[in-house]
């Protein structure tokens, strides 16, 4: 199990747009996000997510020219972890997280772990709800992730 699970704010407003925002509490019990996370969320937090904000305020400032504030103190957040693994979706955002050498998934890859993991029975259907949001998903995309999990 890693150190800690952080999460940026597209994964919580997917997830809660969707009805599924649950998926994170059953794939990793407690999550750590931002105030600056919470804000952009912009609804209440279920207490399962813990709000931490990163130590280092300049690196996070020095991260806010590259991408957005809550991107930012996510990252800024798993940079202070060993092992954590920071929920990112942006593509921006997580090459700048790779480059920083941090662990990272995305919504759509926590969907392929909870699968494995038994906690949801399909991802497509979830897929489908996710298809009627404004998140971007190729077709070629969802053809990957459904042959991964067996769809």
């Amino acid at each position: 199990m890693r150190n800690a699970i952080i999460s940026d704010t597209s994964c919580l407003i997917l997830l809660d747009k969707i009805g599924e925002f649950n998926i994170l509490q059953k794939l990793f019990g407690t999550i750590i996000t931002t105030h600056e996370v919470v804000r952009e969320f912009g609804n209440p937090i279920p207490e399962w997510i813990k709000i931490i904000d990163p130590v280092n305020e300049h690196y996070q400032a020095i991260l806010e020219v590259s991408v957005d504030k809550g991107e930012a103190s996510a990252i800024a957040l798993a940079v202070e972890y060993d092992d954590c693994l920071l929920i990112i979706d942006d593509s921006k955002a997580r090459a700048l997280a790779i480059q920083l050498g941090l662990n990272i998934t995305g919504t759509l890859g926590v969907l392929v772990e909870a699968k494995i993991a038994g906690h949801i029975p399909l991802v497509k259907p979830i897929l489908e709800k996710i298809k009627q949001t404004n998140f971007r998903l190729s077709d070629a995309l969802e053809a990957i992730i459904l042959e991964k999990v067996g769809e």
